[in-house]
Parts: structure tokens; C-alpha cells; sequence
């Protein structure tokens, strides 16, 4: 370096400064002195790592060594931590030692600073970017958007967004308005534009983002598109507003099982659980009785269990009350089938009804939004049950009021009748005693007595009739054979001949069992013209298995014609006559074997006569 280019050097803008080979200042401009804060006098001559021994540290001494031991131009950038700024510094071999430059560059840093924090937001958000320039042609795609479609962001550089689009199968209606949005903020008309985009990844997969086009200023791009998969809310939308339209259906229906149905096929389709089932509780006999499943679950299965107090999971979280997930079962104690091939469970109760339980043979298949639409579905099916149980009690009720409306409507007919007949009755037997010679206490007479023993019986009769058909009182075990001894007695056959087939026991209230046999006896008296036989047999006994166990009255009276026997135990039923002689009838027998639930018929016997059939009777016993 001449002494004629140093006024040159001082009016350059950068910093300059020059070193000989063992690195000691041989010259400094103004900028150079400004810079180290130092002036020429202070350093010409001297040492720079002793001047300034914090350069040591830097990346000046490797490049300083490389130019001056390879005699090459080097270039590099360091941080000034006294000032905060950013240098670029080039140092290339002089003849005497080196020629050093320093630029402040601390803009341009802060620039790529700035896009490259830029660029790691975008690469790390999982949204996916598109920026395009004025032209809408890619400039650049994430990470998001690669991974999405698999393709390479170089591979697409440059190309129209239209070639993204036919990737992604979107469907040119929907082309035409990304085009639109495009335009639109492109031109200042709008600051955003959103759309809802279907399209296809690379899976092959059906798929739904959230498209929104904003203006930006990066270099030469000009738009960018961020597009968010909302699939899965979607997805969740859709099911939670086809639960509601559930809701309706399951709120529509006054029968338990039919809600236990439609909620299993909620769980199965629309909430994709395949292997899914409803338990109610009996109330009769406590334990979980299955009413409803899937057919992956009957599949599975081959039938569900019940559950009784006590037995697996499904009772301890009915006891509970609460949802309970298990994430895999090959780690949870207590299972009711050790063997089972299912592996993650959920088991819900629906309040004091019962549980839905739904299962999958993969482990941890159930994640939480699984959790809340099923509680959902439950607590429907609860609300539904609780509607469903309260209408079928005031349904109940209200055909039981109405039945007895009927029932006493109609033994206020036969009352009226039968009354007016029998003091009809009286009144003859009294006309005919008018003769002073031959009078005696009419009330004497066998006629009066008689009927009067009858309107005592059609008064127990009545009472009887009308009470709730349901009012069973306490049932106890009853020896058939004697039952039918003392309905006899109290009865108005007379001397009857009685042959018991086998004597069996039963369980009955013994009062309306007694008065249902006394009943069916008085038919046979009303219908007998002299002495009668009554042969008592049993029916499915035989069987252990059988459901219609009971046991017949046969006796040899005048037949009820075959036209009657389903006549014969109503109410609307009368004697041919008019006259109503038998009163309320077989229709009492009926009423007191239905109150027991057990079923009474009329038919023929093969010889003659009328068997009455009492079956359901599922506590007879035939005796050793």
C-alpha cells in the first residue's frame, strides 16, 4: 500500500485497516478508528491480538492465518458485541502482510434473521403454506403441505397453484373458487378470504381443510394460502348433529328395549363401534340381562352374557356409576372372561337402568372425543329409558283404571240383574204362601233360603271382581287336593265325586286361589242336572323344562258349547235364558288366575263335558 492511495482509502465507507505478517497495524482509516475506538497513533506498530485480546475468541485469527499461509482472499462475518452490530469482513494476502475490510451488514442479518424464524414458524406449524407470487405461481410449500400430497417443494416451484389443486383432486367447482378468493385479495378487494376445501391426500383418503388466502410482503410473494385439516371436527359435527336427530328417535319410543336397540345401532354406525351392547337390570331377579347388540358383538360372542351381582367389571362400574375406560385389558384384574379377545373397553352406565358396554380388540382404541360422544349417546338412552319407564307406569295405570272402569261398569249390570231376578224369586215364593192355613215365616221357606244364599255369593263374587286384578297377597305353598276339598265345601255343588289324577302343590295367595276354585265349581253346579264328577289332572309336568305347567278341572255337566268357551270368561257373557244365574262366572276365575299370572281357557273334555285348563302355573310340583 502507497501513500498515494491513503487519502483514496480514508473516503471509503467501509473500515479498513492493514497488518503486516506478525499481525501489527500498519495502517487505519477514520471509519476503522471509529470502529475500534482507537486512533492511529495508539495502534500503528502494534500487536492486534494484544490490542484487542477479545478478537481471540473470534473468527478473525482463523482467518487471518488461512489468508496469510495460503495467500488467498477469505471472507467471513462476526458479531461486534460492544456496538451489536453484525461486520462482514474480507481479508486478502498484501505484499507486506494483509489488507483487511470490515461492513456493517447488521440489516441484512436481522433480515434473514427475521425469514428464517419466519420460515422455521412455518415449517413447524402444521397448518399447510403456500405462498405464490403475483402470478400464482408456487414459490414455496412447507413441510405440512409435502407430507400431505408427497410431493417435493422444488418439484412444484415455480408451477401454477392449478397444478397443486389436480393433485389434490379438488373438484373444478371448487377450483373456480379458490380462483375467486385468489383474485379477490390479490386486487385489494378483501384481507382474507376463507373456504372449505374437499380434497384428496396422498393416501387416497377423503379429506376437508379450512382454506384462508391473505396478502403478505416476502420478497416476490405476494399471497399466501393456509390451509388447517378440520376433518375430524367435521367428522365430530356430523355426528353430533345426526346424535341429535338419535335423540328424537330415541325420545319417540315407549319401549325399553326399541331404545336399548336404536342406541346400540348409534354406537355401531354412527359412532363406528362394531362390537357393542346395552344391559338392563331385571328387577324381578337382579342381575344385568342383555336386550340389545350389535351384530359384531353377537359375532364375537356368540350370544352376550348376563351378569349377575358381583360377576366382572360390568357390575362393579353399574355399582359405581361412572364411565370407566380400560386402555388394555391384558392388565386389569377381575375380568369376567379371562379368555376374552378383547383388549380395550369402555362400560357406561345409563343411570339406574343398566350399562352400554362397547369393546375393540385393539389396545388403547378409544381416545376422548370417543369418551364424549358415548357419554352423550348415554345419557340420551338415560333420559329416554327414565321418559319411556314413567309413560309405560302412567299407561298402566291409566288401562288399569280404565279396566276397572269396565270391570265395575259391568258388574253393576249383572248386579242390577242378578238382584232383580233373585228378589223376583222372593217375591213369587212369598205370593205363593197366601193361604192363612198353610202360612209360615217366609224366610223359612227352601226357596227364599236358597236364593238368598245365592245373592251372599254373588255379593262375594262382586267384592272379589273388584278388586285390582294385580292385588296378590302373600302366596304360599298350598296342597292342591286340599284346595280343591274346601273350594268344594264352600261351593253350591253337592256331593261332587272327585278324582285326583296326582296331587301336586303350589304357590298361591290361598285366599283368591280358594275362591277361584269355588268359582269354577259353581259353574259346574249351575250347569249340572244331578250328581257330577270332577276329575283333577295335571298338565307339563312331565316335562322339567316346560313353561306351561299347570293342572285342569274336568267335570261331566252339560257341556259350554265350543262357540262359548272364549264367551264364557267375559263379562258380556249371559245365560241363554237372560236370567244371569251365573253371575260374574268363569270371568271371576280368569280375573284371579291372571292376578297370579297364569292363564285360564275353556275347551271340551274328549269324552264330554267341560275342562277348564289353568296353565303358567310355574311353582307347581307334582309329589313324590
Amino acid at each position: 500500500m502507497t501513500l498515494r492511495t491513503l487519502p483514496m482509502i480514508d473516503r471509503v465507507g467501509d473500515a479498513f485497516f492493514a497488518l503486516d505478517t506478525d499481525f501489527r497495524f500498519t495502517y487505519l482509516n477514520e471509519q476503522a478508528e471509529a470502529l475500534l475506538e482507537r486512533s492511529r497513533q495508539e495502534l500503528i506498530g502494534r500487536v492486534m491480538w494484544d490490542e484487542f485480546p477479545e478478537t481471540v475468541e473470534t473468527q478473525f485469527p482463523d482467518g487471518f492465518y488461512q489468508a496469510m499461509d495460503e495467500q488467498v482472499a477469505v471472507s467471513f462475518e462476526v458479531y461486534h458485541t460492544p456496538l451489536d452490530t453484525w461486520f462482514e469482513a474480507r481479508a486478502w494476502p498484501a505484499e507486506n502482510g494483509l489488507s483487511v475490510s470490515m461492513r456493517d451488514v447488521t440489516d441484512r442479518k436481522e433480515r434473514e434473521t427475521k425469514l428464517a424464524r419466519n420460515t422455521a414458524v412455518v415449517e413447524a406449524i402444521q397448518d399447510g403454506v403456500v405462498t405464490l407470487d403475483d402470478n400464482n405461481r408456487i414459490l414455496s410449500i412447507n413441510a405440512t403441505i409435502e407430507g400431505v400430497f408427497d410431493i417435493d417443494a422444488e418439484s412444484v416451484h415455480g408451477e401454477h397453484v392449478e397444478m397443486l389443486l389436480e393433485h389434490a383432486n379438488v373438484d373444478p367447482e371448487d377450483t373456480v373458487r379458490v380462483g375467486r378468493a385468489l383474485s379477490d385479495v390479490d386486487v385489494g378487494n378483501s384481507q382474507l378470504r376463507t373456504l372449505e376445501l374437499p380434497y384428496t391426500d396422498a393416501s387416497g383418503d377423503a379429506r376437508v381443510a379450512d382454506v384462508r388466502v391473505v396478502p403478505i410482503d416476502h420478497g416476490s410473494a405476494n399471497l399466501a394460502c393456509i390451509a388447517r385439516d378440520v376433518t375430524d371436527q367435521r367428522e365430530y359435527e356430523r355426528i353430533v348433529t345426526s346424535l341429535h336427530e338419535v335423540t328424537r328417535w330415541l325420545l319417540d319410543s315407549n319401549d325399553p328395549e326399541e331404545i336399548c336397540a336404536i342406541a346400540v345401532h348409534a354406537g355401531g354406525d354412527l359412532l363406528d363401534l362394531p362390537i357393542c351392547g346395552v344391559w338392563l337390570l331385571d328387577d324381578e331377579y337382579g342381575y344385568l340381562d342383555p336386550v340389545a347388540g350389535t351384530a359384531g358383538a353377537h359375532e364375537e360372542f356368540g350370544g352376550l352374557p348376563r351378569f349377575r351381582p358381583g360377576e366382572g367389571l360390568v357390575w362393579d362400574v353399574f355399582e359405581s356409576g361412572d364411565l370407566a375406560h380400560f386402555d388394555d385389558l391384558l392388565e386389569v384384574e377381575g375380568l369376567y372372561n379371562p379368555e376374552t379377545p378383547i383388549r380395550s373397553e369402555v362400560i357406561a352406565p345409563i343411570g339406574t337402568h343398566g350399562v352400554l358396554m362397547t369393546g375393540s380388540k385393539r389396545p388403547n382404541d378409544f381416545d376422548e372425543t370417543d369418551l364424549d360422544l358415548l357419554s352423550t349417546l348415554v345419557e340420551n338412552t338415560r333420559a329416554a329409558l327414565d321418559r319411556a319407564i314413567r309413560e309405560q307406569v302412567l299407561k298402566e295405570r291409566s288401562d288399569q283404571l280404565e279396566r276397572q272402569t269396565d270391570r265395575l261398569e259391568a258388574v253393576a249390570d249383572i248386579l242390577s240383574n242378578d238382584l232383580k231376578h233373585q228378589l223376583e224369586t222372593v217375591e213369587t215364593a212369598l205370593e205363593e204362601d197366601d193361604e192363612p192355613a198353610d202360612w209360615e215365616f217366609p224366610l223359612a221357606n227352601d226357596t227364599v233360603s236358597t236364593t238368598l244364599d245365592r245373592v251372599e255369593h254373588l255379593v262375594d263374587d262382586v267384592r272379589e271382581f273388584a278388586r285390582n286384578a294385580t292385588a296378590v297377597g302373600p302366596r304360599t305353598r298350598i296342597d292342591l287336593e286340599a284346595a280343591i276339598q274346601e273350594a268344594i265345601d264352600g261351593s253350591s255343588l253337592e256331593q261332587p265325586a272327585i278324582v285326583v289324577d296326582a296331587d301336586a302343590t303350589l304357590r298361591a295367595d290361598r285366599e283368591r286361589f280358594t275362591h277361584l276354585l269355588e268359582t269354577v265349581f259353581d259353574d259346574t253346579a249351575a250347569r249340572a242336572d244331578g250328581p257330577v264328577t270332577v276329575q283333577v289332572g295335571l298338565l307339563g309336568v312331565e316335562d322339567p323344562g316346560s313353561n306351561t305347567r299347570g293342572f285342569f278341572l274336568m267335570d261331566d255337566a252339560a257341556e259350554i258349547p265350543p262357540i262359548d268357551h272364549d264367551r264364557v270368561v267375559t263379562l258380556e257373557f249371559e245365560n241363554g235364558d237372560g236370567s244371569g244365574e251365573r253371575g260374574l262366572g268363569l270371568a271371576l276365575a280368569r280375573a284371579i288366575a291372571e292376578a297370579h299370572d297364569w292363564s285360564l281357557s275353556v275347551t271340551n273334555g274328549q269324552h264330554g263335558g267341560t275342562r277348564i285348563e289353568i296353565r303358567d302355573v310355574t311353582t307347581l310340583e307334582r309329589h313324590a
